[in-house]
């Protein structure tokens, strides 16, 4: 852009000196000076004409891309000036602008799929790389002044592959591959670091990842890994198996100074309980005696109590006997009295019978038949002939029997008639 810029002003300039030289020459000649108003014209046409095609095809303003940062370069003073995101104003043949990334760039070393690079062994071998940088900001001025356009190709690549190729020659296959890939990548980072700074990148980080190993070489690999993995894994285990024994022996004397521990402490609870039913005892043995004391006397009193109680108990029946028997010996002497009164009444009442009946004979009959009331409802029977008494065949009396008898047997007839 910069170089058509200067052909078109360089173009211009030539022109312009041209008009000037030819109006010269006329003016030299002594001949009168004619006015040529349309060359003057087409002159200033065609500085505007190439003037505004620069403008169209060549505008005065850039627009930073975003993620980069731009240096404005004076051409004809050399200086330089740092422009961020935006718009920044250019003077043709003036101003020129570089623009620079802001932002960390990833860079893949070549040889992941190709196996470029050989170990100590002479082996070819492919290493998977990958490059984290970033342009110093304090030194954008001097890596656009300086530094090639391609930065990536001119500066990285040829850093990286050179640093790449004398670390890898250090060590063998087997420790690219497995052992040494951490310390390589710190190698790596190590020796690359002051390179790139000196042109003013920063380097953010390395990472190793694929290693790509010829294939007969990866097979042999494999199968001394594996074995090496089943040594590591049968020494792990041997280790472990060293750690359970350990960790059983230890178990053992945990569980036996566990035991002894409670053996102790149940020594030393059987102690402190035989110490304190010692004490409890002291105080105790008065007490039981005291006991002892309290159920003599207790038993002592209730047999004062008990012989107390008989005593009165046999007070009271003596009392009572006598009582009963003063008792039983009035009502003794209340029945005598009564069965002699009884008497008494029962004989004058048959006398008083005896009387009525000797003086009326049909009392006996009245009587009998009163007596026969309830079980009899009728007798009947004939008069004796000589006029006796009419029950004298039932009283089983003859003829002949005298009347007073009969009179006196009533009340026996009586009394058995009454007892049926």
């Amino acid at each position: 852009m910069s170089d058509r810029i200067k052909k078109v002003v360089l173009a211009v300039r030539a022109a312009l000196a041209k008009g000037a030289a030819g109006a010269g020459v006329v003016a030299r000649s002594g001949a009168r000076a004619v006015p040529r108003p349309g060359l003057r014209s087409v002159l200033a046409l065609c500085a505007l004409g190439g003037a505004g095609y620069l403008l169209v095809k060549h505008p005065p303003v850039a627009k930073i891309e975003r993620g980069n940062v731009g240096i404005r370069i004076n051409q004809l003073s050399g200086a330089a000036s740092v422009v961020r995101d935006g718009t920044v104003v250019l003077i043709p043949g003036v101003h020129e602008l570089r623009q620079l990334p802001a932002l960390d760039q990833i860079y893949k070393a070549a040889g992941s799929g190709e196996q470029p690079y050989q170990s100590v062994e002479g082996l070819a071998l492919g290493v998977d790389l990958s490059v984290r940088y970033a342009i110093d900001p304090a030194k954008l001025v001097a890596v656009a002044q300086t530094l090639p356009d391609d930065i990536r190709t001119a500066v990285i690549d040829p850093a990286v592959q050179g640093v790449i190729y004398k670390v890898v020659t250090r060590y063998t296959v087997r420790e690219i591959f497995s052992s040494k890939r951490a310390e390589i990548q710190q190698t790596i980072e190590a020796e690359l670091k002051p390179k790139l700074a000196a042109d003013g990148i920063l380097l953010r980080h390395v990472t190793i990842g694929k290693i790509t190993l010829p294939r007969e070489y990866m097979a042999g690999m494999e199968t001394l890994l594996a074995e090496e993995l089943q040594t590591e894994k049968m020494r792990y285990t041997l280790e472990l198996k060293e750690k359970q024994v350990k960790q059983t022996s230890l178990e053992a004397d945990a569980d036996k100074i566990k035991r002894e521990k409670a053996a102790e402490a149940a020594g030393n609870e059987q102690i402190i309980a035989a110490k304190a039913q010692e004490q409890a005892m002291a105080h105790v043995l008065p007490f039981k005696q005291k006991q002892i004391e309290q159920r003599r006397l207790e038993a002592e009193a209730e047999k004062t109590s008990r012989i107390k109680t008989s005593e009165g108990a046999a007070q009271a029946r003596v009392i009572e006997a006598t009582g009963e028997a003063d008792s039983r010996r009035k009502l003794a002497d209340a029945e005598a009295y009564r069965q002699e009164v009884v008497g008494k009444v029962s004989t004058a009442q048959m006398e008083r019978d005896g009387a009525v009946i000797s003086r009326h004979p049909l009392l006996i009959q009245k009587t009998m038949a009163d007596k026969l009331s309830d079980k009899v409802s009728v007798i009947i029977a004939a008069p004796p002939t000589d006029g006796g008494f009419i029950g004298a065949a039932l009283l089983g009396q003859g003829k002949n029997a005298p009347a007073p008898a009969a009179v006196a047997s009533a009340p026996e007839a009586d009394t058995a008639t009454g007892e049926q």
